[in-house]
């Protein structure tokens, strides 16, 4: 296999046609093997049908020696509840493209998007409410995890593309779902653009001028936010001493970037606009994210993956436990567990563990740090041991009256002065 392949992306629709037969005609000339990739979605009753087109025009291709070789690749699955049709495609779309480019020792995949859909992605994107990465809509040419997606045609007209599959005679299919009005880009080319373009006849070439436009403030945002986070990274958190030497919008942007990386998910507005009302200098709290948690704790901000710390609902809440030997003891009406493991020395005496008292936090309890010495409120010994709020979660243990255990501070110290064999070391952990 020749490694001078270059892959197209072919619908069979007019756009990706005209380009294929483009890029074979100069492909022909310069030695250079074409892959045709067509994904089939499953989408469409006539889906069968575009597939054994598009085989039918390679084969007249190959038949006059133009260097075709194409691939098919059905798409299985469906949209999970809730997701947008659009969106789930694009995205099982360019998965399958870019295995089926591997596959064939692509290292370039072409697309057909000309001006036209450029000024309508901006158009979409500005009525979502996106910011300038979003109004940026589709760059000319992105490597992506060393493929190389390019869009040739992208300063290209409707009208110029029209004029090109008239003069070859190309034959291609019609997405009959280009007509349906329940997706935004339709109702935008069918009901909005012709009123737009007779209004503004010079408005697919100003709102693609904008794009680009947006595309280089994006890129200046995105080597600003390198700057700023390079003065304010600690491993990998951020401090907000460094943060906080930056303006408003610096600050947001650092924000927004950083949490782009660290999560692999553009942040929401809206948490921006939280983090830049609620963060300070002082701040302990904790945000949601979608795989897990943004925390902030003694001027440190840090992303933590799993599940969001959340209170179960205290009916759900056990209330006594029997430890009888080592092991874990799940509390799930807790949200996590009891690890009980042998103390080489120092611990609790097991014998004191046979009947326990789970109790939440009243806010009078009392828990001494060590043997020796004074007993403090939980939340002066919280403080001291710099145990931030997410991690002050669980049951009380309780001998009766006697505090044995606090998660995330231990042992209380007057448990460790007694007596007794064996010996055990508890600890709490969340269950995820």
């Amino acid at each position: 296999m020749t490694d001078r392949c270059v892959a197209v992306a072919w619908s069979g629709g007019r756009d990706s046609t005209a380009l294929l037969h483009a890029t074979l005609k100069a492909a022909a000339l310069l030695g250079v093997r074409v892959a045709a990739l067509h994904i089939h979605h499953g989408l469409s009753p006539h889906a069968d049908d575009w597939v054994r087109s598009c085989q039918r025009q390679a084969g007249r291709w190959r038949r006059r020696g133009l260097p075709l070789l194409l691939r098919v690749e059905r798409l299985s699955g469906a949209p999970a509840a809730g997701e947008s049709v659009e969106a789930w495609a694009r995205a099982q779309r360019y998965q399958a493209l870019r295995r089926l480019a591997v596959e064939q020792g692509a290292r370039i995949v072409l697309l057909a998007h000309h001006r036209r859909d450029q000024a309508e992605t901006f158009l979409l994107q500005a009525l979502r409410g996106a910011g300038v990465a979003g109004l940026a809509a589709m760059p000319a040419g992105l490597d992506r995890n060393g493929m190389l997606w390019l869009r040739p045609w992208l300063d290209h007209t409707d009208a110029q593309i029209a004029a090109y599959v008239r003069r070859y005679r190309l034959g291609h299919v019609e997405d009959d779902s280009n007509a349906d009005p329940r997706h935004a880009r339709n109702r935008l080319r069918l009901q909005v653009w012709p009123a737009l373009s007779a209004a503004f006849p010079g408005a697919e070439a100003a709102l693609a001028d904008s794009a680009a436009w947006s595309g280089e403030a994006a890129q200046c945002l995105h080597e600003l936010a390198r700057l700023d986070l390079a003065a304010a990274r600690d491993g990998d958190g951020l401090a907000w001493q460094a943060l906080a030497t930056l303006s408003a919008a610096r600050r947001s942007n650092a924000l927004r970037h950083w949490l782009l990386e660290r999560t692999g998910v553009r942040p929401p507005a809206s948490l921006i606009d939280r983090l830049a009302r609620e963060l300070g200098p002082r701040t302990s709290a904790s945000w949601p994210l979608p795989q897990g948690e943004l925390r902030a704790y003694r001027g440190l901000l840090a992303v933590h993956a799993g599940p969001a710390t959340t209170e179960a609902p205290v009916a759900s809440r056990e209330h006594a436990l029997c430890v009888d030997a080592p092991g874990f003891y799940p509390l799930p009406g807790w949200g996590g567990g009891l690890s009980v493991r042998p103390a080489p020395q120092g611990g609790v005496p097991l014998a004191w563990l046979g009947w326990l008292e789970l109790r939440e936090r009243i806010g009078a309890e009392r828990f001494q740090a060590g043997p020796g010495r004074p007993p403090r409120s939980l939340k002066k010994q919280y403080q001291a041991a710099g145990v931030p709020a997410w991690m002050r979660v669980g049951p009380l243990l309780y001998r009766g009256s006697q505090l044995l255990f606090v998660p995330g501070l231990g042992l209380d110290g007057r448990a460790l002065e007694a007596p007794g064999q064996p010996r055990v070391l508890l600890d709490w952990q969340r269950l995820h």
